[in-house]
């Protein structure tokens, strides 16, 4: 297992297109929901809990072992929103394209083609992971930390907010984001067990699917999603 390939994963600057995404933060911003520091905290907080730990889960099973084409499906089942299917599909596409410049493996190249239009994100991250001797664990905070350093970066663009103020929302969410961990790589063993998908967290966040709707008709943006 290599910390150091965690690192480049985990890294914002690799160019698996996550800097293009808000994660439902461009349109709370618009909405009136993020207006600052502990505004942002709070929507962070509530994407960690619910698509954070359903990711975190979704990548920590596809280290361990389960189908790659049952947790697609599971994904798909965890997201109401077709925008955010697309987006899901589309983000998973991009980031296999960049793991297969990078950990080169038969297994990334068979997903390439089972999956043309690109498997859920955070599928694809797990597959990713295993690819480069990454654990479930780190599977999981990859996709855990994602779910709440994208949108926290992106409304310091959106809103000018103090770039210090962001990062200190995200110090103070670690402690959650290793209990979401936690919850999450629990369920993944569960469904590797034989538990199968049903085993997985199915946590809902209303407010971001129709967000996500609202976002995908706008003519003009900033962000893809």
């Amino acid at each position: 297992m290599s910390r150091a390939a965690l690192l480049i994963l985990a890294d914002g600057r690799f160019p698996a297109g996550g800097h293009a995404h808000s994660g439902g933060a461009e349109a709370a911003v618009k909405a009136g929901r993020i207006t600052g520091a502990a505004s942002l905290e709070e929507f962070c907080r509530g994407r960690l809990h619910t698509a954070g730990l359903v990711a975190g889960a979704l990548a920590a099973a596809a280290v361990l072992g389960c189908t790659v084409a049952e947790l697609d499906a599971a994904a798909d089942a965890r997201t109401p929103s077709p925008a955010l299917r697309n987006v899901a599909r589309r983000l998973g596409r991009q980031l296999l394209r960049a793991a297969r410049a990078t950990w080169p493996t038969a297994e990334l190249d068979a997903l390439a083609a089972e999956f043309p239009k690109g498997a859920h994100q955070p599928v694809v991250l797990g597959t990713v992971a295993a690819a480069a001797g990454l654990s479930a664990e780190d599977a999981a905070y990859c996709a855990a930390y994602e779910s709440v350093s994208g949108s926290a970066t992106a409304v310091v663009r959106l809103l000018s907010l103090d770039p210090f103020e962001a990062t200190g929302v995200l110090a103070r969410l670690a402690p959650e984001v290793d209990r979401t961990v936690d919850r999450a790589v629990e369920a993944a063993r569960a469904a590797a067990a034989g538990g199968g998908t049903d085993a997985l967290p199915a946590a809902s966040a209303p407010l971001l699917e129709i967000g996500a709707e609202w976002h995908a008709a706008w003519a003009v943006r900033l962000f893809a999603s």
